[in-house]
């Protein structure tokens, strides 16, 4: 229907533009759909059905049968589960504390930098060791942590270490992976933390100097609270990873001759159940165990950080 006035047809009230509208929204849509469908069906794949079957094996003996609780007895009265459950534990407290503390402080004085460029670089420099791949990392510490020809050598001998059997003894481990770790993973994390901070209203900021807080206060009473969400987020990823440690004590038990053993965490026990012992489903129970362990610790953070609060 066309309404007229003295100049002609000045509207219309045809439906057209809703149906337009609607059309665009569907076609958003299909469109979001289209994305989001790879992805799930990987998940499905690799995430989702494997992990089925393990729960299916941790119940179930080499003949298919169902098994209880059996599974997880024999491999919690390993001898050598509980010293693994010790190992990356003390590597989970040491990496996850400094991974809180050091990345939330870097970012915080990393986004106080003014001048551009150097705002740029020192990200940059942060990054730049997280584009290398876990291996290939651990082949470089490799050469850091001997002695006889680390560049750092001079603080090595300093602590007392004059070769690379010495700096690698199990005792020692737990701090070198989680210092490997930071050195690996801080980067993007630090980068990170930095986006949420540019995210912070900066009405906010000032009005917080003009009432004379000084930028320590700032950052204690302003920026990291409001870095808890991320920070919650940072632990879960890194908790996850962490529980999967395996690279680093492997390819130290390779170049030690075995000074390191090569069960010193519950993933390379998991690989010694199923590839040396032919046993997996004594690896399925150990790694139901680890999912187990990392849910409820990234529970823990979730409820503390308010993950999932509404602003």
């Amino acid at each position: 229907m066309t309404v007229m006035n003295e100049t002609g047809p000045s509207a219309t009230t045809a439906p057209r533009g809703g149906q337009g509208e609607r059309s665009d929204a569907g076609g958003r849509s299909a469109m979001s759909y289209g994305f989001v469908a790879p992805y799930t069906a990987l998940v499905i794949a690799f995430g989702v059905l494997p992990a089925l079957y393990a729960v299916f094996l941790a119940f179930t003996d080499s003949e298919g049968g169902f098994a209880g609780i059996a599974n997880f007895t024999k491999v919690v009265s390993d001898f050598r589960f509980l010293p693994a459950v010790a190992h990356v534990a003390l590597y989970l407290v040491i990496w996850l504390v400094a991974l809180v503390v050091l990345v939330s402080f870097l970012a915080v004085v990393v986004h106080a930098v003014r001048v551009r460029w150097l705002s740029r670089t020192l990200r940059f420099v942060f990054y730049l060791p997280g584009a290398l791949a876990g291996a290939s990392s651990v082949m470089l510490w490799l050469f850091v942590l001997d002695p006889t020809a680390s560049p750092v050598s001079g603080l090595l001998r300093l602590l007392g270490f004059s070769s690379f059997v010495q700096v690698i003894v199990p005792a020692n481990l737990p701090p070198v992976f989680a210092i490997i770790a930071f050195w690996t993973g801080a980067g993007g994390w630090i980068v990170i933390m930095y986006g949420a901070l540019n995210n912070i209203s900066p009405d906010v900021i000032e009005a917080a100097r003009i009432d004379g807080a000084t930028a320590v206060q700032i950052a204690r009473r302003i920026q990291l609270p409001m870095l808890r969400k991320w920070i919650s987020y940072m632990g879960i990823m890194s908790l996850a990873a962490g529980t999967q440690l395996f690279v680093e004590p492997q390819l130290l038990s390779q170049a030690s001759n075995a000074i390191v053993p090569n069960d010193y965490s519950l993933n390379q026990l998991a690989y010694q159940y199923a590839f040396q012992q032919n046993d997996f489903n004594g690896a399925a129970a150990i790694s139901l165990l680890l999912l187990v362990i990392a849910l409820a610790l990234s529970a823990v953070f979730v409820t503390r950080g308010g993950l999932f609060e509404k602003d």
